[in-house]
């Protein structure tokens, strides 16, 4: 063979070769071009989806919740209100009525209560007893045409005493003695000691008890006159002679 064959074979084959190679590089460049387009086209599109999945799931999320609000607002709102107003009507309405029922209660009471006793309403008389010894029983006798009340006890002032006698705390009543039109109410008095204990004693003839409105009664004593010494004792007005005397 000659040297002019053998380059003209390694020339041939070497053509071939290289036209294998650029075919290969053509098929590569074939292949990642084709794969490249799917990929681009499933990026766009993937996440295309979720976007408006998410959107449509947000505005879903939106109805709701904007509904759930407005009947919240509206139930609570109204449920509210309507409360507020009921209860405070009732409890007007109610003290209204209470207050007018107690005022009523009230102003019937006290016009219904007798008013204080006054020197011009009663008639006092005093008698003197032997038993028990020393002893005088005050009677006031109503002679108006009301029932009034009693002072607690008589503030009697015998003579020209400055001192009000005091009171035996033990004949103390429950309640004021009150006595109605022709009534008497009765006291006792200690006006002396029965064993000559008492001091600075005197003889008199006057008596007069004060009562509350300023007024004064002036009270006729036994014929004689009484004497009393530093003993002298009154009790509380009573509604009987019992109570007077029991001291």
């Amino acid at each position: 063979m000659s040297a002019r064959t053998t380059r003209t074979r390694l020339f041939a084959a070497t053509s071939v070769a290289l036209a294998a190679l650029a075919l290969t590089a053509c098929e590569g460049d074939s292949d990642t071009g084709a794969e490249s387009v799917p990929s681009s086209s499933a990026a766009a599109t993937g996440p295309r989806t979720p976007s408006a999945g998410a959107s449509a799931s947000t505005g879903g999320d939106k109805a709701p919740s904007g509904s759930a609000g407005s009947g919240t607002d509206s139930h609570g709102s109204a449920g509210s209100s309507g409360e507020a107003d009921t209860s405070g009507s009732g409890q007007k309405g109610k003290g209204s009525s209470a207050g007018s029922a107690n005022g009523g209660g009230d102003t019937e009471s006290q016009d219904d209560m007798p008013g204080k006793c006054s020197a011009s309403d009663v008639k006092i008389t005093a008698q003197k007893l032997s038993r028990p010894l020393n002893h005088l029983l005050l009677t006031a006798t109503n002679t108006g045409s009301k029932t009034c009340m009693l002072p607690p006890y008589p503030a009697a002032r015998f003579g020209e005493a400055q001192a009000v006698p005091p009171v035996a705390e033990a004949t103390k009543p429950q309640s004021l003695t009150g006595v109605g039109p022709g009534e008497s109410g009765y006291a006792g008095v200690v006006l002396s000691s029965g064993d000559g204990s008492g001091e600075n004693g005197y003889e008199t003839s006057t008596l007069t008890i004060p009562f509350e409105d300023g007024s004064i009664a002036t009270v006729a004593l036994p014929a004689g006159g009484v004497y009393v010494d530093t003993a002298l004792t009154v009790t509380y007005w009573q509604s009987d002679v019992d109570g007077a005397l029991g001291y």
